[in-house]
């Protein structure tokens, strides 16, 4: 059964063990209470003290045998202290679990007095009671049994009253590990959690109430029926509890088998309260302890719903970051490292957010190197999920040149790759279940377009290295990317960032994406840009004219064999609308850009060719003038003969070259000083040489 602060115990008090408990009163010592004067307390009674003992910063007066009657602790101190004959030893208990107000309740109880138990000193109270060994062996209903019944009967039976002492115990390691408190609370609120929450009634109004605790209702009333109590009516009240103590609870609600969506989800609240900066909006975490402090009494005086503020803990939880001493950063990194130990296994148990985020945390804290991993395998395995802003983690580490962890982004990707290749490999075995594999291309595509965007970011940077770039550009499959834009406006800033680059490297930046994944806008743009190497260029104009003319064709296929099939005699005239259609689909920009650039190829084009006739044509005039030189030469030198021989011969000669003039001049169409006599003086020779004709020679020279 389920109790709150607000109900009675009847039944318990009857046994004493409830609200103001009291023992045998000491005949020998009349008193009538404790009164306290600055840091001491004294007994009121008319026998004078004759024992002094120091707890923590109080000095309590007593006597000796109140104390020895029921502690066999105080029985053998005051046993050694008396043999020293010196009334004025001070016992000091330095190490009492408790402190002062403990051994305060406990010397109450040793002169009779009534003492109030309650949820917030009933944990410190069993403690000093176990410590001073106030055992049955010395006296029946000592307060070890009255402690420990109160735990039993009342505090482990309701749900506020477990979280209350659990949270008590924070200061009376380790003796609350010793006497099972921690234990049985931890499966006390692991067990109400799992509970059927039909079977809790409370008034509910979109938030827990803080003044009441879950009731177990018997039966089904109006009040359960109009307001339901939702599944994470716990999350609130565990999260006020220190790491050590919330991973217990955690644990134990493991093993009763809750589903690990809420286990994630009480784990993310956790986070939210105690790690500054964890946040999405990186605001404030507010204040870590709950209101505990709300007193009721029971039946006059019973069980009181009373908790301390928050200590150390608490105190380095709400910090800002850039106020983290030594030991705040150490109790930070113990949050972290004890979450990461927590966090179910299962897919989906936390966002991927939230994973990225205590990850910068704990790279930042320098976590324990295994954790850090075993954070990353987490986030690789939903990496699809996560957000560009939380995957801005800084470099933390010194020897880092960039200013973001560019390596910490690739080994994300590579652990995603091998989930992935898990999950196929899986998918395809006989016993895979039809629930197994990963997200499949969606997930790969998802994650390209984050990592596109990412790089686009981070190549802003000066200090990212070419290599870098491009070794986690590449780093996701081909298949992943359907369209390249993205990878092109990170190649884009990079050159941008990077004016510097050689032509050698610039080349070698742009092999990481595909010109025929690029869009009309991209190519246009791409087009343009003076950035990107000329081959680039003529690639992306290239594969653009390929495409345009592919849709046309197909466009042109398709409306023709519609228009067979109607055999109506209009069959051209679909074609025509399909390509109005077409060239209105496109973009203005792309039309008239394209234009141009069809233009300007088009008079390459006609230029080439007309280089290529005119290198034709010198090519058959220097062929020509070669052999005519070559006739020349062979031709030229005159016969070694009598004066006879010379004189036919130079008559010869002389009418050779005048045939030679005449043809000439009618083949080039020369004028007049282009005659036969200005050929022997030499001059006219070089000048034919240069000139157009025919290449017919009937006559022969000699």
């Amino acid at each position: 059964m389920w109790e709150s602060e607000s109900e009675t115990y009847g039944g318990v008090r009857d046994r004493g063990i409830v609200g103001d408990i009291d023992g045998d009163k000491y005949d020998g010592v009349k008193t009538d209470g404790f009164i306290r004067r600055e840091q001491s307390w004294y007994v009121s009674s008319d026998i004078p003290s004759d024992l002094l003992i120091k707890v923590s910063d109080f000095t309590f007066h007593l006597h000796k045998y109140p104390l020895l009657s029921r502690s066999g602790k105080m029985n053998r101190i005051i046993y050694e202290t008396s043999r020293e004959m010196d009334p004025s030893v001070v016992v000091d208990l330095k190490d009492l679990p408790g402190g002062s107000e403990a051994f305060e309740l406990a010397a109450k109880f040793c002169y009779g007095n009534a003492v109030d138990l309650t949820a917030g000193n009933i944990a410190g109270l069993r403690c000093a009671a176990e410590y001073l060994e106030m055992t049955e062996d010395l006296e029946e209903g000592n307060l070890i049994f009255k402690t420990e019944a109160f735990l039993s009967y009342v505090v482990l039976s309701s749900w506020r009253d477990s979280i209350v002492v659990l949270k008590s115990c924070e200061g009376l390691s380790p003796w609350a590990e010793n006497l099972q408190i921690v234990r049985r609370c931890s499966e006390s609120i692991a067990w109400k959690a799992c509970a059927n929450p039909r079977g809790i009634r409370w008034a509910y109004g979109g938030r827990q109430s803080r003044t009441s605790s879950p009731k177990w209702a018997g039966g089904g009333g109006a009040e359960q029926r109009e307001s339901p109590v939702p599944a994470d009516w716990w999350f609130e009240d565990v999260s006020i509890l220190r790491i050590d103590h919330f991973v217990r609870v955690v644990t134990a609600i493991k093993v009763k088998g809750m589903r690990h969506e809420l286990i994630g989800a009480a784990i993310t609240q956790y986070a939210a309260k105690w790690l500054p900066g964890l946040a999405k909006d990186g605001g404030g975490i507010g204040s870590v302890t709950e209101d505990y402090s709300s007193v009721s009494t029971v039946g006059g005086g019973g069980l009181h719903m009373i908790v301390a503020a928050g200590g150390g803990a608490a105190a380095a939880g709400l910090m800002r970051e850039t106020e983290w001493t030594g030991a705040a950063a150490r109790e930070q990194r113990m949050v972290i490292e004890s979450l990461i130990s927590i966090i179910p296994a299962q897919r989906d148990s936390v966002t991927c957010g939230f994973l990225l985020r205590l990850l910068r945390q704990a790279s930042m804290l320098k976590v324990a190197p295994a954790l850090v991993t075993e954070l990353e395998k987490r986030v690789g395995m939903q990496l699809e999920q996560a957000g560009l802003a939380d995957l801005m983690i800084p470099a933390y580490y010194a020897k880092s040149e960039t200013m973001f962890d560019v390596d910490l982004v690739q080994r994300l990707v590579e652990h995603f790759l091998v989930q992935e290749q898990t999950a196929e490999e899986a998918a395809e075995s006989p016993r895979a279940g039809k629930h197994a594999g990963g997200g499949g291309i969606n997930a790969k595509m998802r994650v390209a377009r984050l990592l596109d965007s990412y790089l686009t970011e981070v190549s802003r940077d000066r200090n990212l290295s070419l290599t870098k770039f491009q070794v986690l550009a590449e780093a996701l499959p081909d298949s992943a990317r359907s369209c390249d834009d993205g990878l092109y406006r990170a190649v884009d800033s990079y050159l941008k960032a990077h004016p510097t680059l050689t032509e050698h490297e610039r080349k070698r930046l742009c092999r990481v994406m595909d010109c025929q994944k690029l869009s009309i806008d991209a190519c246009m743009h791409a087009a343009q840009n003076e950035r990107l190497p000329l081959r680039i260029v003529v690639q992306v104009l290239f594969s653009e004219q390929v495409k345009i003319s592919n849709a046309i064709a197909n466009s042109t296929l398709k409306e023709a064999s519609s228009a067979a099939a109607a055999a109506n005699g209009g069959q051209f005239q679909p074609i025509l609308s399909t390509r109005k259609q077409l060239l209105e689909g496109t973009p203005q920009s792309f039309q008239e850009g394209w234009a141009a650039a069809k233009k300007d190829i088009n008079t390459l084009k006609f230029e080439l060719e007309s280089i290529k006739a005119k290198h034709l044509t010198l090519q058959n005039e220097m062929d020509g003038i070669q052999m005519q030189l070559e006739k020349m030469t062979a031709t030229a030198a005159p016969p070694k003969s009598s004066g006879s021989k010379q004189g036919s011969a130079s008559t010869g000669w002389t009418s050779g070259w005048k045939k030679l003039g005449r043809q000439l001049t009618k083949m080039g169409g020369t004028d007049g000083h282009d005659t036969a006599e200005n050929v022997p003086g030499g001059r006219g020779a070089a000048e034919l040489a240069g000139r157009k004709g025919p290449r017919r020679w009937r006559n022969s020279i000699s």
